[in-house]
């Protein structure tokens, strides 16, 4: 496994120096998400930076943009990164697709995901000469790319294409199509063992694939401390973050599978009320403890491994970004949790 971290808010400003501390840290791979900030844009930023870092979108939002723009955007972060880009796509949902970018929602998202990554490949073989573009399905069709507006042949064209999900749906088709599937924050090691890696492999089989073909990239939420008082706001922090996520319908499943399906039901009512205080306060110790990690210094990298070996690819620390930059002893301590992470 890969310990990799995430660029989660970063503003651009500050972004090279993340990305130098990252790869002074060890994390392998820094993902950026769309949040606040554009997640491509830092991509430039921290792979000009930390030459040896990875970087990728974990998640962009695929159907705002066309994928003639995503590949354009992903075929120039391939080239100057040298190969070390990979994209990450994910589908939103419904209310962000329609109200936040005011783009039309086709209400068969899997499908047209399905679709959105083959014009990809297309658009790709395009670029680099392999085939003329003609691609025509139910949602895009693409017939027109003169030499002038090709991104031209690079050397690394093999684009990693992963797609984020909870459920089984984009698992499927991620077993099917993608190089990788971005396992949502709110995970467990059960969660993945029993419904998410099954259907990956569900996926995997229909197209005469394996599981072993996809990467598994698992974001975690990490209290790190070496006494209960150093790990509290932390684990406050994951509390409002797990309240925030759960609430949606979407995520219902992952608490269910736990016996917190009416914990679920209740965050969901309390976000329509926007009572955040008490949404907070729902999560407990044993609501989050299948969902993220509380471990000292010296034990975290055997309880990474204790969860998620044989399941992930690789974990991120999800609430670490800037931790390593901002104060030397805990960038130390992070480069000595990555090292024996890797040693396990």
């Amino acid at each position: 496994m890969d310990f990799d971290t995430y660029g989660f808010g970063a503003s651009l400003s500050k972004t090279g120096e993340l990305a130098r501390g990252a790869r002074r840290v060890g994390f392998s791979t820094m993902w950026f998400t769309e949040a606040g900030h554009n997640p491509y844009l830092p991509c430039a930023v921290a792979a000009e930076a930390a030459p040896l870092l990875g970087v990728g979108t974990s998640i962009a939002v695929a159907f705002p943009r066309s994928p003639m723009v995503t590949a354009q955007l992903a075929w120039d972060l391939a080239e100057q990164s040298g190969g070390r880009f990979q994209l990450g796509l994910g589908t939103q949902v419904k209310a962000h697709v329609k109200r936040r970018f005011s783009t039309e929602w086709s209400g068969r998202p899997a499908a047209q995901m399905r679709e959105y990554i083959e014009a990809l490949r297309a658009i790709f073989r395009a670029f680099q000469g392999e085939e003329k573009l003609s691609f025509k399905g139910d949602y895009y069709q693409f017939s027109l790319l003169t030499d002038f507006f090709s991104g031209g042949a690079i050397d690394h064209p093999d684009i990693p294409i992963q797609i984020a999900g909870v459920n089984t749906g984009l698992a499927r088709l991620a077993g099917e199509v993608c190089d990788g599937f971005h396992v949502h924050p709110v995970n467990s090691p059960e969660y993945l063992r029993d419904v998410v890696r099954p259907a990956v492999s569900e996926g995997a089989a229909r197209a005469g694939r394996s599981i072993d073909d996809v990467d598994f990239i698992c974001p975690v939420f990490i209290a790190v401390g070496d006494t209960p008082d150093e790990r509290a706001p932390q684990l406050d922090a994951i509390r409002a973050q797990i309240s925030f996520y759960a609430s949606t319908p979407s995520y219902e499943p992952v608490l269910a599978h736990h016996g917190f399906g009416d914990v679920a039901a209740e965050l969901q009512k309390l976000m329509r009320a926007g009572d955040v205080v008490a949404m907070a306060a729902l999560m407990t110790d044993e609501v989050i403890a299948p969902f993220s990690v509380s471990a000292t210094w010296d034990e975290l990298p055997r309880a990474l491994h204790a969860r998620y070996d044989g399941l992930a690819t690789s974990v991120l620390s999800y609430l670490s970004l800037g931790s390593w930059v901002s104060s030397p002893e805990r960038a130390e301590r992070w480069a000595d949790v990555v090292r024996r992470f890797g040693e396990s």
